[in-house]
């Protein structure tokens, strides 16, 4: 075992490891080696909701760098929100301090220009473009960079599924809301594996980062939340085994929140085989999509879930981009990777897991005010029909009894027969799904060549430069 892992480990108080018994330690095994992350305590983790929260805790921080700023997104739009981080970056890369930034070709394309980055490099920022196309590797481009995440100083690091961009910020001028959004703030010895995720990358495209940064020591504890940093890259798929493992462990509730699911049919499995033991799985999807071809696509797992048992929301709102999981009341995941192919196995993405009771409730918490803006879609026999708003969902982990199960199947069958408008969704095969899953892997592996050397372009800077009780919510049933 390495040093560093036998350091990490140690950081976990040596009473909460008595405590876990042999099952829970097997399990905690079982989840670093399926993620490749190992287990860090000593942390403090922030929750932060949409962009009100995200960017002003972003840019705090960036003001307050004083040895280096880390920015990895892969959209920054040329608009004012864009404007207002070019700006402070710049600032502060004039104040002497290191800061570099990644952004991703596929993700920027159309989205800010040429001089936009130009003007950041004349500012001092180093700036590196994650791999833009190449004659050698006609498919390559569908390798991404779909991390978003700041870390500065060693001290702080920000994960989330938030983009640069006026979608996140909203227009209130123009009666545009806000894209809903999840991260999360960290601090304590977790904040080193960031760094060195963004270190991974940065030496990808160019030049490694100098020997001092790359050999940071974890900064010292600063809370007692148990913290995982999954750094994926392409072909590892080191959150699929985790997400899909997770799964298998689960024992009261599963509840997920994603912007662009497309489940494997492996996953999709897991998902239904915890429901059908009585697990309490839910799924939190957009109603609304910037990427209109994936609705259907979604929409085509539906049905096999929701014979299982999984309980679907579509989102109300403009767009639904959070990506987030909540296990048990004690395991939580914040983060950028989808549930879909091109996450799991294509891209560069990072997620913080934590393993904290505390956390998992203030997720579990949100998760449900969440819902209170969502539909929830259930089988019928012929129509589509939404139905009169009911009491909120308890946060409680006690397996359904079949008699209980069973009246609420009857009460969901009788509140569709006393509604009258009606919203049909066709019939969509499963098989779909799992050919579009083929269809991927067969670009990937088949096209996709993992050339990871010289694969972005540099811009050289400029010398000088406990749940809670009651909720309304409305649910359709679907054919």
């Amino acid at each position: 075992m390495s040093t560093r892992r036998v350091q990490q480990q140690a950081l976990v108080p040596a009473a909460a490891q008595r405590a876990l018994g042999p099952v829970r330690a097997l399990a905690d095994q079982a989840l670093s080696r399926a993620a490749g992350a190992p287990l860090i305590g000593g942390n403090s983790v922030r929750l932060l909701r949409d962009a009100t929260e995200n960017y002003p805790a972003w840019l705090e921080a960036i003001a307050e760098a004083r040895r280096h700023v880390h920015f990895e997104s892969y959209i920054v739009h040329d608009d004012e929100v864009g404007e207002r981080f070019a700006a402070a970056l710049i600032a502060k890369a004039r104040e002497g301090v290191p800061v570099r930034l990644v952004y991703d070709w596929l993700g920027g394309l159309g989205k800010a220009s040429r001089r936009f980055w130009n003007r950041l490099s004349a500012g001092g920022v180093e700036v590196r473009c994650y791999n833009p196309p190449r004659f050698d590797s006609p498919l390559g481009w569908l390798s991404r960079d779909h991390r978003k995440m700041v870390a500065v100083d060693g001290e702080v690091g920000f994960v989330s599924g938030l983009c640069v961009g006026k979608p996140w910020a909203g227009d209130p001028a123009k009666g545009l809301e806000p894209w809903r959004d999840t991260g999360v703030e960290l601090r304590g010895p977790a904040v080193a594996d960031i760094e060195r995720a963004f270190a991974y990358v940065w030496e990808l495209l160019g030049p490694a980062l100098p020997e001092p940064l790359v050999a940071l020591e974890a900064p010292p504890p600063s809370g007692e939340m148990n913290v995982r940093v999954v750094a994926s890259v392409p072909a590892t798929a080191g959150m699929l085994r985790l997400d899909q493992l997770v799964a298998a462990l689960a024992r009261k509730r599963i509840w997920l929140t994603d912007a662009y699911y497309a489940g494997t049919a492996s996953y999709a499995q897991a998902l239904r085989a915890a429901a059908l033991e009585g697990v309490d799985v839910r799924l939190l999807l957009p109603g609304a999509t910037d990427i209109p071809i994936l609705r259907p696509l979604s929409r085509s797992g539906y049905r096999p879930l929701l014979k299982a048992g999984v309980r679907i929301y579509e989102w109300n709102g403009p767009m639904l981009h959070a990506k987030t999981a909540v296990v048990d009341g004690h395991w939580a995941r914040v983060g950028s990777t989808n549930l879909n192919v091109a996450s799991w196995l294509g891209n560069c993405e990072l997620d913080v897991v934590v393993e904290n009771e505390e956390f998992a409730h203030e997720l579990e918490a949100q998760y449900l005010r969440d819902l209170e803006n969502a539909t929830e879609i259930v089988l019928a026999k012929r129509r589509v029909r939404p139905c009169a708003p009911r009491p909120r969902p308890q946060a409680t982990g006690a397996r359904a009894h079949p008699v209980a199960a069973g009246a609420a199947r009857l009460s969901h069958s009788l509140g569709a027969a006393f509604t009258g408008r009606r919203l049909v969704l066709g019939p969509l095969p499963g098989c779909r799904l799992f050919g579009l899953d083929l269809a991927v892997l067969f670009f990937r592996f088949a096209f996709l060549k993992p050339q990871f050397r010289g694969i972005g372009n540099v811009i050289p800077a400029a010398p000088d430069g406990s749940p809670l009780a009651g909720q309304k919510l409305a649910f359709h049933t679907v054919i």
